[in-house]
């Protein structure tokens, strides 16, 4: 038993360091462990090393006060150790909902930037040929009739393509900001499965794409923005047509079970390679050239933006909108609650 403080001081850091030592090694071994494993060690760790401490001063003599310390210690490491996997179960929480944050605020990033290269590009398309036909009608390098007509009418669609890709930025920061207010009211499904196939009939006819309906006789009530749903379906629709070689085929189906109603875009044109899928409702995104149609002219045909908004605008109605792959095309499908109504 030490005499004075300093064979005290040297008898408590004998004992406790390896205990400390051990610890750290224990520490160490379980540090790809969960954070609950390491909290309880390292509460254990001054508590033992304490206990090593108090022992080794007291010569390894069993006394009546060395007793006692060692109730005291016993005390607070029940009472620490569940207080620390406690802790340390919440700060694990905490820690994977603040990477899962980081994650998200960097794939926002991420997608503001691919959003603003897009605008910076497909934006300057259409207005490049814009500038360079307004400026040949006005310096007269256009002035037969036939001609001006032509240009006046290409015109006109490039201003309507580019009205087309400001609504779709409009709708889609609208989406992001949570400013999207829907009002939500029954809506029979099959009439407006009706109503975007009569209004996609023509630009299915253009491209040489058959397109058809496959609903129950029974009524399929979910409650929807008449509007917001109808964009939904008719931008699927329309990224179907849009993909689909001539010849092939694009359905539209509906049905419910399990207390939703769902939709379903069918088309019969080369799929979604696997790395896009992923990435398939993200603004602006493409894909590979076998999802990127063009128009004669080489510009192409949508915003970029139609698939997310339609995810977007699913979300706003507590729904989901998956993707996949079948034999032959892809299969899109919309699922929705359906209405008390």
């Amino acid at each position: 038993m030490p005499e004075d403080t300093t064979q005290l001081i040297a008898y408590s850091l004998a004992c406790s360091v390896p205990v400390v030592l051990i610890g750290a090694v224990i520490l160490r071994a379980t540090s790809n462990r969960s954070l609950t494993t390491s909290m309880a060690v390292l509460v254990l760790i001054p508590t033992l090393s304490t206990l090593a401490g108090i022992i080794g001063v007291s010569g390894l003599m069993f006394t009546h006060e060395l007793q006692r310390n060692a109730v005291v210690l016993a005390v607070v490491a029940a009472v620490t150790v569940p207080a620390a996997i406690l802790l340390g179960r919440e700060q694990a929480r905490k820690t994977v909902w603040e990477k899962q944050i980081r994650e998200q605020e960097r794939a926002a990033e991420q997608s503001r930037r691919e959003l603003v290269a897009w605008v910076s590009h497909d934006l300057r398309t259409p207005l490049a040929g814009i500038r360079a036909m307004a400026e040949a009608l006005s310096d007269g390098v256009v002035s037969g009739a036939e001609d001006v007509a032509r240009y006046a009418e290409q015109i006109g669609c490039e201003t309507n393509r580019l009205s087309r890709m400001v609504d779709d930025l409009f709708e889609m920061s609208k989406i992001n900001a949570g400013a999207l207010r829907l009002d939500l009211e029954p809506v029979d499904l099959r009439e407006l499965i009706d109503e975007v196939l009569a209004a996609n009939r023509p630009t299915a006819e253009r491209a040489k794409v058959a397109l058809r309906a496959e609903q129950p006789d029974a009524r399929i009530v979910v409650a929807a923005s008449d509007q917001a749903l109808s964009r939904v379906l008719t931008n699927l629709v329309s990224n179907a047509i849009a993909h689909t070689p001539p010849g092939g085929e694009v359905a539209i189906s509906a049905g419910a079970d399990d207390g939703e109603a769902w939709a379903r875009v069918d088309d019969t044109g080369p799929g979604i390679s696997e790395e896009d899928l992923p990435r398939i409702f993200e603004v602006a995104y493409r894909g590979t050239a076998a999802r990127s149609p063009v128009a004669a002219d080489g510009v192409p045909t949508g915003s970029g933006m139609g698939l997310a908004i339609a995810a977007g605008l699913v979300a706003a109605h507590h729904g989901d909108i998956t993707v996949q792959n079948r034999d032959s095309g892809a299969r899109f499908e919309v699922r929705l609650p359906l209405s008390d109504n």
